[in-house]
């Protein structure tokens, strides 16, 4: 199916959008306290500093616990207000808390960037393990406290720390238009994620959209996965190596993406041609829907065209990880075929 170069002007869009009121599965695929003030770690403003940013182990002000393969994060408060759609807007900083020996050093090897470390403090016999861990972080240039366990239990979501806590830092989001600078004037893919709300999908897509060379990956700034600690692991590291832009208006991120020459495609079970009939090469905004309620009815107003993956098992459908990985590879067969 030929397809004329999008310009950067207002232009006739070619690939008729989905109808009104279709939907889709996703992707034709579905601080506290740090003690009384007296025990060991007494006078440490830095891990005071650290309750008060997460807010008490008991409610105010803390945000509730998640987990990710054995990692639990405690995030703070993000704002939700973009100024624009590709601008994300002023944020607090959000901070991940990982807890117990196993995650921490499996944050190490995957390279999350860590900001500082509470280890417990030695009484009694010296723990080996966790002082190995310490100085591990120490050669990393990470900072490590040992404080009393108390200090540890009030930062804790689930009272398994094993004696160390680290925190990492914030994680840098792009703006959209560092995307659309990234992908020039060639071929490129941006795949827009529609409120996938999974960590794990959202970190495998990341994955599968930087081992593709895609320029970059765009996520609503509500109602979404963002990168976490869980997205990091399942990202294998490449949240690190591939800009993610987090915007207040994802129609209007398409609408920009649609000035800037992409064609914009959604993946959906309604549409009417496949993904080996429609026109996935050159430069593709790639449209994934959420889990479970897919792509909105707005989002595929905005597409060009829409197309979904042929399905002869039983089963309902891929999940959007799985069905991202394969549209992405069919954009760049056909991207390199051409």
């Amino acid at each position: 199916m030929a397809r004329n170069q999008r310009s950067t002007s207002k232009n006739t869009r070619s690939g008729g959008a989905a109808g009104r009121g279709a939907s889709s599965r996703g992707a034709s695929g579905r601080g506290g306290a740090t003690g009384r003030g007296g025990s060991a770690g007494r006078g440490s403003k830095k891990a005071a500093d650290w309750g008060g940013y997460f807010g008490s182990k008991n409610g105010k002000g803390s945000k509730g616990g998640r987990s990710a393969q054995g990692v639990r994060a405690v995030q703070g408060t993000r704002g939700q207000r973009g100024a624009g759609a590709g601008r994300p807007g002023n944020k607090k900083p959000a901070t991940d808390l990982i807890e117990g020996r196993r995650a921490v050093a499996e944050a190490l090897t995957v390279g999350i960037p860590l900001k500082n470390a509470l280890v417990q403090a030695a009484s009694g016999q010296k723990d080996q393990e966790i002082e190995a861990l310490a100085r591990q972080l120490e050669q990393e240039g990470i900072p490590v406290e040992r404080v009393a366990r108390p200090v540890l239990d009030s930062l804790s979501s689930h009272g398994a720390h094993q004696g160390v806590i680290v925190r990492t830092q914030p994680f840098a989001y792009a703006d959209l238009s560092e995307i659309i600078q990234r992908a020039g004037s060639a071929n490129a893919l941006v795949v827009v994620l529609d409120h996938v709300t999974d960590e794990g999908n959202f970190g495998a897509i990341v994955r599968s959209a930087e081992v593709v060379g895609a320029a970059g990956v765009v996520i609503a700034n509500a109602r979404a996965a963002r990168v976490g600690v869980g997205a990091y692991k399942t990202s294998a590291g490449a949240v690190l190596h591939l800009p993610i832009a987090q915007v207040s208006n994802l129609p209007r991120a398409l609408e920009e993406l649609k000035a800037a020459g992409f064609w914009t495609c959604g993946s959906t079970e309604h549409a009417t041609q496949s993904v080996w009939e429609a026109p996935m090469g050159g430069r593709l905004a790639l449209v994934m829907g959420s889990e479970g309620s897919g792509i909105s009815r707005l989002m595929l107003e905005k597409c060009d065209f829409t197309c979904k993956l042929p399905q002869f098992g039983q089963v309902e459908s891929l999940n959007v990880a799985q069905a991202t990985t394969v549209m992405c590879y069919e954009w760049l067969r056909r991207t390199q075929e051409a």
